[in-house]
C-alpha cells in the first residue's frame, strides 16, 4: 500500500496543528447558478490550479479589496457572515469565469441587461487583471449588480489542518424563466451561453442537471469536491430533469423553484439554524472498514466560529475516497445510517 494522500492525511488527521500553522481562511464566495430550464453551471478547472485542480466547481473566488469593497477583517465578526463584498465577489468571479453577468438595468426594466460579445470579453480580460473596477464598468453600460437576488446556501470554512483555508459563503441565483412561446422554454433561452476564461483558470463552462453531474461523479469521470457534491445532493431531488424531450413548461419550472426556496426555509436536520446560516467544515469522523473510505462530519463550523450560535448539518455526513487526483467515490448518507454500519460490522 502507498502512501496516503495528503488530503486524506490532512482531513482525517488527530493532531490539531499549532496555532502558528494555522492558516488564516480567506474570505471566497461562489453561486450555484441555475439556468432558465433549472439545470446548474459547472466550470472545469485546470490541471495546475492551485485550489481544486482539475475539479468541477461553481463560478466563484476569492474577494478581492479593490474590487468588492470593505471586506471584514479576521477579528471581525461579519468575516463570516453574508455581507456587501461576498455578494459583490460572488458576481464579479461569476462574471469574470462564465462571461455570465448577473445584473439588472438601472432604468428599472425587467431582465439582465445585454452586453455585445466584444465588450464582454474585453471587460472580463480587463477586470481579471485589475485594470477595470467591476462594478463601475456595470454602472457605465447602464447596469446595477442584482446582488439583492443572491440567496444565501451555507458556508464553507475549510479545516485548520489544511495549508490553503477558504470561508466560503456560498449562493444560489435563479436565472429568469424566460420563454419562447406562452408555456414552454427551450434550452435555446439561455442567458447568455456560458464560456470558459480562455483557460486561465478554467477550460470549459457547462449548464446541466444536478444529477447528471452527481452521475458522473459517481462513475469517477468527473471530480467533485465535498461541498460540490454535497449541494447538488440536495437539490438534485427537486431541480428533476424531464422524463423526455418534451420542454418544462413555465409552471414547472416555477414549481421546482418555489420548492427549492421552501427547502431554503428549513433547516434540515432538525436543530432550527436554517440552510442560509449553516457553516461546514469537513473534518473527519472515521474511516470506513468495508471501502477505505473517509467519514467527514459536517456539524461542526470551523475553529474560527467556535462557540457560536453557527452550526452545520448533524443529519449528514459525506463519504469520500482522497486520491492524489483529488475526491474520488464522494456519496452523501445520513449519519446515523453510516454509523450504524460500522457498528453492526465491528459486531461480526
Amino acid at each position: 500500500m502507498g502512501p496516503k494522500p495528503d488530503l486524506e492525511k490532512q482531513y482525517m488527521s488527530s493532531k490539531p496543528p499549532s496555532k502558528k500553522q494555522i492558516a488564516e481562511p480567506r474570505p471566497s464566495a461562489s453561486i450555484l447558478l441555475i439556468s432558465p430550464i433549472n439545470e446548474i453551471l459547472l466550470l472545469h478547472r485546470v490541471q495546475t490550479s492551485r485550489s481544486f485542480a482539475a475539479a468541477h466547481v461553481f463560478p466563484g473566488g476569492n474577494l478581492s479589496a479593490s474590487q468588492d469593497g470593505n471586506i471584514p477583517t479576521p477579528d471581525d465578526k461579519r468575516r463570516h457572515i453574508d455581507g456587501p463584498a461576498y455578494r459583490l465577489g460572488a458576481i464579479r468571479e461569476c462574471f469574470e469565469e462564465s462571461g455570465i453577468l448577473l445584473a439588472k438595468r438601472l432604468d428599472g426594466s425587467d431582465g439582465l441587461i445585454n452586453v455585445s460579445e466584444e465588450e464582454r470579453e474585453r471587460a472580463r480580460k480587463e477586470i481579471h487583471s485589475g485594470k477595470l473596477r467591476f462594478e463601475d464598468w456595470v454602472k457605465s453600460i447602464g447596469g446595477v449588480v442584482d446582488s439583492d437576488s443572491l440567496i444565501p446556501f451555507t458556508r464553507w470554512v475549510t479545516p485548520p489542518n489544511l495549508p490553503r483555508r477558504f470561508t466560503t459563503q456560498m449562493y444560489l441565483y435563479f436565472l429568469p424563466l424566460t420563454s419562447t412561446s406562452k408555456s414552454n422554454i427551450t434550452s435555446q433561452a439561455m442567458i447568455p451561453v456560458p464560456t470558459s476564461d480562455g483557460g486561465v483558470e478554467h477550460t470549459t463552462a457547462l449548464f446541466a442537471s444536478c444529477q447528471h453531474w452527481l452521475d458522473l461523479a459517481t462513475k469517477n469521470e468527473i471530480i467533485l469536491f465535498p461541498p460540490q457534491y454535497y449541494l447538488m445532493h440536495l437539490l438534485s431531488p427537486i431541480l428533476t430533469p424531464q422524463a423526455s424531450n418534451t420542454p418544462a413548461s413555465i409552471q414547472d419550472l416555477q414549481a421546482q423553484r418555489g420548492a427549492v426556496l421552501g427547502f431554503l426555509d428549513g433547516d434540515g436536520d432538525g436543530k432550527g439554524v436554517k440552510w442560509a446560516d449553516k457553516v461546514m467544515s469537513p473534518v473527519g469522523l472515521m474511516m470506513r472498514k468495508s471501502d477505505g473510505r473517509s467519514v467527514l462530519a459536517l456539524d461542526k463550523p470551523g475553529l474560527e466560529l467556535e462557540g457560536s450560535d453557527r452550526r452545520g448539518d448533524e443529519k449528514r455526513v459525506v463519504l469520500v475516497k482522497f486520491s492524489k487526483e483529488g475526491p474520488r467515490n464522494v456519496e452523501v448518507r445520513l449519519r446515523k445510517e453510516v454509523l450504524d454500519e460500522e457498528r453492526n460490522a465491528a459486531k461480526l
